[in-house]
């Protein structure tokens, strides 16, 4: 009887970052500034990306990508922008789910094109001759494609799985978006299968992937070291740093956040490390990728100059 009188919860209060009224203002500021900087930056470079021939090469199509899933990730930001002024904005449980969805959806797919661009510098470096041969269209199309339909049915799973449970004991999710983990705490069924199932997956698609940017990595630095020119190897080492360091940030914040023992514990620390990986690396990547990139910047100066 006392379960029957428990009222299902249908809508959420997201808390944001701070309590603080003092804050809400600078950090809309900030993140606003944070959010166009992000579109601007993904947006733009697959723009340059389209519009000069020059880029339009495998390593350039999966930048490409790389920035579209992005620009996509930092989808969570509008509504944390709104809910920062007006913390009287709810969000129904159809919202929160479509809302991890496509976060979820982009991360996945993030984490297959960055071992794709890893596989594509080991086969450049590796095997220049081949290169034009074994990266063909086909094969570029295919393997961006695999990515994103991975990425589309993964996240599937746990919003199905979120189905099973039911939200009764509160409607205040202590998150700046609807992340998976804080709804686990406030769930009245047993999340321990979703929190499994999460684990799970989370666990075997960063081993896969990241093991897969190792191997590919590893075979790039034993062909650099065999390089005689010392040209040569600093070409090889500046082709590479770029994604490592894209790859250092992604996927040590995932890490944290997913597979750690005790995730979802230390709610402060749990915000911090999911806002790096949604608003923070979105934001650089287009700026670390572009930056150091000679064939990037020569187009940009072009069209500025036109």
């Amino acid at each position: 009887m006392m379960e029957a009188n428990k009222t299902l919860v249908i809508e959420f209060f997201l808390t944001g970052l701070t309590d603080l009224p003092g804050l809400q203002v600078p950090l809309f500021l900030v993140f606003l500034a944070i959010y166009l900087t992000t579109m601007v930056g993904n947006l733009g470079l697959i723009l340059l990306i389209c519009k000069d021939p020059h880029l339009h090469t495998p390593m350039y199509s999966f930048l490409g990508s790389l920035a579209f899933a992005d620009a996509c990730s930092s989808s969570v930001t509008p509504k944390m922008l709104v809910n920062t002024l007006d913390k009287s904005q709810t969000m129904s449980l159809f919202e929160c789910m479509a809302q991890y969805y496509f976060f979820g959806s982009s991360a996945t797919t993030e984490c297959f094109l960055l071992v794709v661009m890893a596989y594509d510098r080991c086969v450049a470096i590796c095997s220049p001759l081949l290169y034009p041969v074994v990266m063909a269209d086909r094969l570029c199309t295919w393997l961006i494609s695999a990515s994103y339909a991975i990425g589309f049915l993964h996240p599937m799973i746990h919003v199905g799985l979120l189905f099973r449970l039911t939200f009764c004991r509160s409607n205040i999710i202590h998150h700046f978006y609807c992340e998976i983990l804080p709804l686990f705490t406030i769930s009245c069924t047993d999340p321990s299968i979703n929190a499994l199932v999460l684990f799970i997956f989370a666990s075997f698609i960063q081993a896969f992937t990241f093991m897969g940017i190792i191997v590919s990595y590893t075979c790039v630095l034993f062909a650099i070291l065999k390089k005689k020119s010392e040209k040569g190897r600093s070409k090889a080492f500046s082709t590479c740093s770029a994604h490592l360091l894209s790859v250092s940030l992604f996927y040590g914040t995932l890490f944290f956040m997913y597979v750690r023992p005790g995730s979802g514990q230390d709610q402060y620390q749990d915000k911090m490390y999911s806002l790096f990986y949604t608003i923070i690396i979105p934001m650089l990547n287009p700026f670390i990728y572009s930056l150091r990139n000679k064939e990037v910047l020569g187009v940009l100066r072009k069209i500025i100059k036109i």
